[in-house]
């Protein structure tokens, strides 16, 4: 045995403000710390375990292929891989699906993807992708180029050219499209800014714009995807039909995959040489997707939808909360207090919380006990209002 704590500060890069829980265990949206401490898990290693920890159905899925085999690379074929590209394209109506690692690999293709349509039908001066500001794509150099919040850029300039960033308006929509414009991409929650539903007039125009002048309209799901908003996608939720679908998380059930899925634009953007990743699409992580999304069925959904109700009604007009926001069970809380300190107090008496910039976020597990989830629910609220 050795004293994490200490190995970790030794020999772990310091990118992470840890708090001092070493979680040793679990069930459900249980978690164990390594005291013996029992958590009510409101995080769910932020929006990943979206049937919480140890599922059987889910271990079972991912034990029954490693038993076959755990890798092969993608020179050769493998079931789960195709079997879960097909799940989401008949469950979304894209048409392809190139798998990677993460949510920040999944909209680097999703990029590439926009790029090269541009450059092949329109020429290679057609390269911006217009973002959104206070919205978060990833950290790699690319995807903080197109995350919109300085914040993150000011350590690594300079970074990828070629991204516009712009409030969520008409106005500024219709302003930044240009000749050169050759993606919009979009979080429908902004979850790391904030956790802000983007409102359906520009969601609409988006959609508008995107179809006239033939630009590549780009769904960010890697948080909001996988049940999360209460449909499948949250983009379902607006009525509009994206042309790029970028998704993680929770997909994976917490093993890691991202999945970018191409529609019929850009269904055949990449070919043999263009685009590739040595783990994308292991057959593991995919017999694991393949039980998340077989499971996210009409029943999940609906209590997905009346468990955000009960936290929404619960907690608006509360004590020492300011406003909720965010849709399904991907919700920001403003509070009176410090969310830091809501987060560190809750922690103390037993549930598990997120931060995103000044609000608390919580992002259970989609099927979290709803005794369990009230629970949570009222110490919040305790909390808050002391």
């Amino acid at each position: 045995m050795i004293d994490v704590f200490s190995a970790d500060k030794q020999y772990v890069a310091g990118s992470y403000a840890r708090f001092p829980v070493n979680i040793v265990g679990g069930k459900g949206s249980e978690l164990i710390d390594s005291n013996g401490k029992k958590y009510i898990d409101l995080g769910s290693g932020i929006a990943v375990n979206i049937f919480g920890i140890a599922d059987e159905q889910w271990v079972s899925a991912v034990t029954e292929q490693l038993g076959k085999f755990q890798h092969t690379s993608n020179l050769y074929y493998s079931e789960p891989c195709a079997l879960l590209a097909k799940k989401l394209c008949e469950r979304t109506g894209m048409k392809k699906v190139f798998f990677s690692n993460s949510g920040a690999e999944a909209n680097e293709s999703a990029i590439k993807a926009a790029r090269k349509y541009a450059a092949d039908k329109k020429g290679k001066d057609v390269y911006k992708i217009i973002t959104l500001k206070n919205s978060f794509h990833g950290r790699t150099h690319t995807t903080l180029a197109a995350t919109g919040q300085d914040t993150f850029h000011e350590h690594f300039l300079p970074l990828t050219e070629g991204f516009v960033h712009i409030e969520p308006t008409v106005e500024e929509l219709v302003a930044a499209v240009d000749d050169s414009t050759a993606g919009i991409m979009f979080e429908l929650v902004r979850g790391e800014g904030g956790v802000l539903p983007l409102d359906k007039e520009f969601v609409d125009a988006m959609a508008k714009i995107a179809a006239e002048k033939d630009i590549i309209l780009i769904a960010d799901e890697v948080q909001t995807g996988n049940g999360r908003t209460g449909e499948l996608y949250a983009y379902m939720n607006y009525g509009i039909m994206p042309d790029v679908v970028t998704t993680a998380k929770g997909l994976g059930g917490g093993l890691p995959i991202g999945a970018t899925m191409l529609g019929e634009k850009v269904e055949n953007i990449f070919t043999p040489g263009l685009n590739g990743s040595t783990f994308g699409g292991n057959p593991v992580c995919c017999a694991g997707a393949v039980n998340v999304i077989d499971r996210i069925d009409d029943k999940l959904l609906s209590e997905v939808v009346e468990k955000s109700d009960y936290i929404f009604k619960s907690l608006q007009n509360a004590p020492g909360i300011e406003s909720v926001s965010g849709l399904g069970l991907m919700i920001g809380i403003k509070t009176s207090k410090d969310a830091k300190t809501v987060v560190s107090e809750c922690m103390e008496k037993g549930v598990i919380a997120l931060t995103a910039k000044d609000k608390v976020r919580l992002l259970p597990a989609l099927n979290i006990p709803f005794d369990m989830l009230k629970k949570a629910v009222d110490i919040i609220k305790e909390v808050c209002a002391q």
